[in-house]
C-alpha cells in the first residue's frame, strides 16, 4: 500500500448466566430518573462490578438491539442520557430504557462511538486481571493457528475482534508495536503494556498511537518507546523472505501484516509474467513476484523513502534486481501515462490507500476505486490477472465487487472472479462485528 496514506510528522456472542438481563421484563418500566443521584467522585477511577453503580449509560427505548446481538459499539444517537459525570475512559454500565443491564463499556463523550463494550457479563470486574486474561486469550488463539511457522511478524491483538476495542498490537520478532485508538484503552494503556511485557517478554514495546481514529476520539497523537529499547535495525521474515521494517515512521505499525497470505498467492501466479505493482510501499508483493519467477516487475509508489526500503529488501533476499523497476510517482497519473503508451501487463496489483475511512466517504471513494480499476483492466493483456484490494472500512465487500464490475464494464472486458481475498488469519473478524472485515480483495482474470 502506498505511503501516501496519512501519517504523522515524527484493526471488533453468546448469552451467559445473566441472560435474564437481556429480556424485557413485565411490570412497571423503570426510567433513567428512577436511579439514585450520583455520588460525587473524588477521582476518575473506573466504576466496575456493581450493576447499580452510577454513572451509567441509559439507552433510548428499542436501541438495545445491536447490543443484544453482541455488537460492541454504542453510538451517541442511541443514548437517552448519561447519569453522573463520568470522564473519558471510565467503565460504565450500559442499560436499556427499562433499566436492565446490557454491558460494561468504556465511555467517551467526545466520540460518535460513545461506548465500546468490554464485557457482557454483569458480574465481570474490569481490572488489571481482566486485561491480563484478554491479552492471554488473544495470544493463545494465535498459537493455536500456528502462524509463527510462516512468519516472525504477526498481529497479536486485533481490537474488537479480540475483545479489546481500540487496541492493535503487532509483533515484529522481539519488538511489539502497540496502537491505542480509544479512550478506554488509553485509560488502561500502562496496564496493557505491563501484560504484554509479562506475557511476551519483548525487547521493546513501541507505541504508534498516531492513527486518524485518535483525533475522532479526542486523543492526542503519541509515538515513541513505551518499554525497553528499540533496535537500530529490525526485520521480519515471512514465508522465507526478509523485509526491513521501520516501526517508528513506516505506514500503520511499520508493515502490512494483513496481506501476508495474499502476497504468497501473488508469488504463485507470477512466473514468466510481466507484473505491475501499484502503491507498492516497501515492495511486499514485488518481492514475492520476483521470487516466483516474474519476467519483470514495475513497482510504483508516491514515496521515495518507501522505494528505497523496497530496493533494500530486494538486496536482503539476493533477488535479481535487473528484473525490478521502481517508479516514484502519483499512481493515478502514472497509470494514465502507461495507458497512453499502450503498455500491457500479465499481472497487476492494485493495493491503494484507504479512500473511505467511514461510510460517509463511500460515494467519493467509489469513484476513486472505479477509476483505478478501469485503468488496471485497460493495461491487462487478455488472460491477465488483476489483484485488486480495498482497505476502506466504509466500503463493504458487496459494494466493492459492484464497483469493480462497473469498471470492467466500462473497460469493455469480461472478468472472472478467481478468488475472494481477505486479511490473514491473525486479523480475525468477530461474527457480530462485520466492520472488522476492513480488507477485502478480488483476484480477477480477464477472459
Amino acid at each position: 500500500m502506498t505511503t501516501s496514506k496519512p501519517k504523522s510528522s515524527a484493526p471488533r456472542s453468546r448469552t451467559g448466566s445473566t441472560n435474564k438481563d437481556y429480556r424485557r421484563r413485565s411490570g412497571q418500566k423503570k426510567t433513567a430518573a428512577d436511579y439514585p443521584a450520583p455520588v460525587p467522585r473524588q477521582t476518575t477511577q473506573t466504576l466496575t462490578g456493581d450493576a447499580t453503580a452510577t454513572p451509567c449509560i441509559v439507552l433510548k427505548d428499542g436501541r438495545e438491539k445491536s447490543l443484544l446481538r453482541r455488537h460492541p459499539w454504542v453510538f451517541s444517537g442511541a443514548i437517552a442520557q448519561v447519569n453522573g459525570t463520568p470522564a473519558s475512559g471510565d467503565t460504565l454500565a450500559v442499560r436499556d430504557a427499562e433499566g436492565h443491564f446490557l454491558a460494561w463499556a468504556a465511555y467517551n463523550a467526545s466520540s460518535q462511538i460513545t461506548a465500546r463494550v468490554w464485557s457482557w457479563d454483569e458480574h465481570e470486574i474490569i481490572d488489571a486481571a481482566f486485561f491480563q486474561r484478554k491479552v492471554a486469550a488473544a495470544l493463545a488463539a494465535r498459537t493455536m493457528l500456528k502462524l509463527a511457522d510462516a512468519s516472525s511478524g504477526m498481529r497479536l491483538i486485533h481490537g474488537e475482534s479480540d475483545g479489546l476495542p481500540g487496541l492493535i498490537v503487532d509483533r515484529y520478532q522481539d519488538v511489539l508495536v502497540m496502537q491505542v485508538g480509544s479512550s478506554g484503552v488509553e485509560r488502561w494503556r500502562d496496564t496493557l503494556a505491563d501484560a504484554l511485557q509479562e506475557l511476551c517478554a519483548p525487547v521493546c514495546i513501541y507505541e504508534r498511537s498516531d492513527s486518524d481514529g485518535r483525533e475522532l476520539e479526542g486523543l492526542e497523537i503519541r509515538n515513541g518507546v513505551l518499554r525497553g529499547t528499540l533496535p537500530e535495525q529490525l526485520e521480519v521474515t515471512e514465508h522465507g523472505l526478509r523485509f526491513a521494517v521501520d516501526v517508528s515512521h513506516g505506514q500503520k505499525t511499520g508493515f502490512y501484516l494483513d496481506q501476508r497470505d495474499n502476497r504468497a498467492l501473488t508469488g504463485e501466479f507470477a512466473r514468466d509474467k510481466e507484473v505491475l505493482n501499484c502503491f507498492c510501499y516497501t515492495g511486499g508483493f514485488s518481492l514475492y513476484a520476483l521470487r516466483g519467477g516474474a519476467k519483470s516487475v514495475l513497482s510504483m509508489d508516491a514515496s521515495e523513502e518507501a522505494l528505497q526500503l523496497a530496493r533494500r529488501n530486494v538486496e536482503l533476499n539476493s533477488l535479481d534486481a535487473s528484473r525490478a523497476e521502481w517508479e516514484c510517482a502519483d499512481v493515478f497519473v502514472a497509470l494514465r501515462k502507461l495507458r497512453d503508451q499502450n503498455r500491457k501487463f500479465d499481472l497487476i496489483i492494485l493495493d491503494p490507500p484507504k479512500f473511505a475511512p467511514t461510510a460517509a466517504f463511500a460515494e467519493k471513494a467509489a469513484r476513486g476505486y472505479k477509476d483505478i480499476n478501469l485503468l488496471g483492466f485497460k493495461l491487462l493483456r487478455p488472460g491477465g490477472l488483476l489483484f485488486t484490494y480495498s482497505c476502506s472500512g466504509g466500503i463493504n465487500e458487496d459494494l466493492f465487487q459492484k464497483i469493480i464490475a462497473g469498471a470492467a464494464l466500462d473497460a469493455g472486458v469480461d472478468a472472472q472472479i478467481v478468488h475472494h481475498l481477505h486479511a490473514s488469519a491473525d486479523h480475525p473478524v468477530l461474527l457480530s462485528f462485520p466492520e472488522g472485515a476492513y480488507l477485502k480483495g478480488l483476484l480477477l482474470r480477464v477472459a
